[in-house]
């Protein structure tokens, strides 16, 4: 059991950095307590917080108190249902910027939207969608050790966006190794409809042409994409893997030579 506290980055202000966390706190100051949240925040900053683990549906942690025994703290959500997960996964894999993304360890924050689509949500909105507990005599919701816990959950979103879908139901390698086995097809947008030609359309553009034109613009693919989405190789260059060493290769040749 790791004994040493974990101190809140922030001394003063808003705990969270990133969209993610922010968004995480946000919703948590809407309808939780703000004086329990308060104190804490104290807690968090303290240090009194330790052995913080976050595992699907639930995050747990020890708080130190007044007592010689830390009080035990869980954080339940409802989660994501697997069923769920794998229309999550089939929707993001379509969607190849999304892909690209999530693949190179980044969390962008139209994927709120994704899930909303779908039904789902990543963040609780209500208090009813936290299950808080911990045995201390403090009946609030939260009390300020589970308080405290949340504040440095939202820390450790910062550091890994990941664990929010990890505590939702689906760990990085599940996510990924999903991604990787290639998106959805989708429809061919150089391919036209076989449409009959009469000699009077001869020399008329295709319909299908037409509707080419009309179309708007893919969004821009980053550079490197095949290394980001295809299973890497096992071969190391120099104790690095061989995709790290290629990416600036791609991000050379897709810079404008004009720039």
């Amino acid at each position: 059991m790791d004994d040493e506290g974990i101190k809140a980055r922030t001394k003063r202000g808003s705990i969270g950095a990133q969209w993610w966390s922010r968004r995480f706190i946000d919703l948590l100051e809407s309808f939780a307590d703000q004086g329990r949240l308060s104190r804490g925040r104290t807690y968090a900053r303290k240090g009194q917080v330790y052995d913080l683990r976050v595992t699907p549906y639930e995050v747990t942690a020890k708080v130190r108190g007044s007592l010689p025994e830390p009080y035990e703290v869980a954080l339940g959500i409802e989660g994501i249902e697997p069923r769920n997960w794998r229309a999550v996964e089939k929707e993001l894999a379509s969607r190849a910027v999304f892909r690209a993304r999530l693949l190179a360890g980044e969390m962008p924050p139209e994927i709120e939207w994704v899930f909303a689509e779908l039904g789902l949500a990543l963040f609780p909105n209500t208090a009813s969608d936290l299950h808080l507990m911990c045995d201390c005599p403090d009946w609030g919701d939260p009390c300020k050790h589970a308080a405290a816990v949340l504040y440095l959950l939202a820390e450790a979103f910062d550091d890994d966006p990941f664990l929010i879908l990890e505590w939702n139901g689906r760990s990085r390698d599940q996510l990924l190794t999903a991604l990787r086995r290639g998106p959805a097809a989708a429809p061919d947008p150089f391919a036209m409809e076989d449409e009959p030609l009469s000699a009077t359309d001869f020399w008329t553009t295709p319909s299908g042409l037409a509707r080419l034109r009309d179309r708007p613009p893919a969004p821009p693919v980053p550079p490197g994409f095949i290394l980001q989405v295809a299973t890497p190789p096992p071969v190391k260059i120099r104790r690095r893997p061989l995709t790290d060493a290629l990416l600036p290769a791609y991000e050379a040749l897709a810079t404008d030579p004009s720039d």
